[in-house]
């Protein structure tokens, strides 16, 4: 029983959780988006062990792209039977369930409502097969003249688009380039690092019977190219990358310890949100100091670690976001974690599956699973856009004995720490530094380009392309004894007005 001294109706608590994940044999079978939504949030209810929708007052849809509806959202509580007062479809953002999970739980703190849920679905298995077979699904029509959500490119300048890095498979490559640079590693120790975490996260995945892909691999199966892995953006094969491709639906039910110990819920399985924090990048990821680096990530989890240490406490559990394995080798050491960390209680991006925007909602979903068979302290740790939006929160089996802060944004400590930002160029003459570098890839593995990004002369920022053809260039890009990063080459102009970078 709780022993806090908060009013109990103001202690948000999870109360249910529930999945799905769709295999369906036959292709116009596959259940749409909605469907998965819907399905996803009676699990929920029904994990519960209580009858609480009818009093739905907070509903959160995350931003799916396999399918497009008008107002998603509102469709979602008319087939609930609800009418919540917030009733919100958001932008497109991996750290975004985390975000309305959080907001939901100060919600219920602040006493604007009693019940919430955080809910997403993907269905993009389905869809691309039924787009690449020719067959019409039986699906609520597609809203054509809903305006696509904003993805990458629409925040990214003209020439990262002309030069292809403005995906997530070609700008984390930079960041990894700058870590590992950073971090004293070879090329050869930083692909040995990626490839010990994510062989981790799939051994979690195979062991969770929602996960999309439940095959173990030894760290060499996951970095090392072959036809079936084939190399996408220098270091990355395609199992060190997310996999969209997949049916999924989660959902996560709130409500206040007073309204779970009215309906009857176990008190056992509830769990609380103590707290957590955010903040952002810019949008355009050419305006930031540097690649090695992120100040908001820092910000956050020191954030999150304050909330847990200030009790002499350490977690037991954690998710760190992982579309690209830089971005839980940066968070591991910002919390201090050693590289036998165990970084995932869900089993990653590339293995579990990566439903977009809504993969954090499957990670909240197994982190109350976890702390519910024993585990006392979980942090969830999400992040959207190009190590753009970070958000994490923290998740106890115990009441918490203060109450939920309401200012958890730490923009301003990440924006405290930010050096001067490069001027950005697209002409430049004379000598150039590598900051940061990929390669990119055909479909058959034959080299497209490769890119840099140059510090100048003048200590300005640009982009340069190695042409295909460029043999020595692209060698001296892959050496995997010695990093590139730190280099000084010839920067020319190409007849197109693309800037090259070649050694000499």
């Amino acid at each position: 029983m709780s022993n806090s001294p908060l009013p109990e109706d103001r202690i948000p608590v999870i109360v249910g959780v529930g999945e799905i994940v769709d295999r369906p044999k036959d292709i116009a079978a596959g259940l749409e988006p909605m469907a998965l939504l819907e399905q996803a949030v009676r699990r929920a209810e029904a994990d519960s062990g209580a009858k609480l929708l009818g009093e739905l007052g907070s509903l959160d849809v995350v931003n799916f792209l396999s399918w497009r509806y008008r107002d998603p959202e509102k469709q979602l509580a008319a087939k609930l039977g609800a009418n919540p007062a917030h009733c919100y479809y958001g932008p497109v953002g991996g750290e975004s369930p985390i975000r309305y999970i959080h907001e939901a739980a100060k919600r219920i703190a602040r006493g604007e409502c009693s019940v919430a849920v955080v809910c997403g679905a993907e269905a993009q298995s389905t869809a691309t097969k039924a787009e690449r077979g020719g067959i019409s699904l039986p699906w609520t029509p597609f809203a054509h003249d809903v305006e696509e959500p904003k993805r990458g490119a629409a925040f990214q300048k003209p020439m990262a688009v002309k030069l292809g890095v403005f995906r997530p498979i070609t700008v984390y490559p930079l960041y990894e380039s700058a870590t590992s640079a950073h971090w004293g590693q070879t090329p050869r120790e930083a692909l040995a690092e990626s490839g010990e975490l994510w062989s981790t996260y799939a051994r979690v995945a195979s062991e969770n019977e929602n996960s999309w892909l439940k095959k173990r691999f030894a760290p060499d199966e996951i970095t090392t190219p072959t036809p079936e892995n084939r190399l996408i953006a220098w270091p990355y094969t395609k199992l060190m990358v997310a996999n969209p491709t997949v049916n999924m639906g989660g959902a996560v039910l709130l409500t206040s310890l007073a309204k779970a110990r009215a309906a009857g819920a176990s008190e056992e399985r509830l769990i609380y949100p103590l707290g957590g924090a955010s903040a952002e990048e810019p949008r355009d990821y050419l305006v930031r100091d540097q690649f090695y680096e992120s100040h908001p990530q820092n910000a956050v989890l020191k954030a999150v670690m304050d909330i847990v240490e200030g009790d002499g406490r350490k977690f037991d559990a954690i998710e760190l976001y992982s579309c690209f394995p830089c971005v839980p080798k940066m968070a591991r050491r910002t919390l201090g974690l050693g590289r036998d960390v165990q970084p995932t209680v869900t089993g990653g991006l590339t293995f579990f599956g990566a439903p977009l925007n809504t993969y954090m909602t499957h990670a909240a979903v197994a982190m109350v699973r976890k702390l519910r068979q024993g585990d006392k302290l979980g942090l969830l740790y999400g992040q959207g856009g190009f190590v753009t939006k970070h958000h994490g929160l923290v998740l106890s089996r115990e009441a918490p004995k203060a109450a939920l802060k309401q200012d958890t944004s730490v923009q301003a400590e990440a924006d405290r720490n930010r050096r001067k930002v490069p001027e950005f160029v697209t002409e430049a003459t004379g000598k150039g530094k590598v900051e940061a570098f990929t390669v990119i890839y055909k479909g058959k593995g034959d080299v497209e380009h490769g890119v840099v990004m140059l510090r100048t002369e003048a200590d300005a920022r640009a982009l340069a392309r190695i042409p295909a053809n460029d043999a020595a260039t692209l060698k001296h890009l892959l050496n995997m004894e010695r990093t590139p990063v730190g280099t000084v080459g010839n920067i020319v102009a190409a007849e197109d007005g693309v800037l090259e970078w070649r050694l000499g």
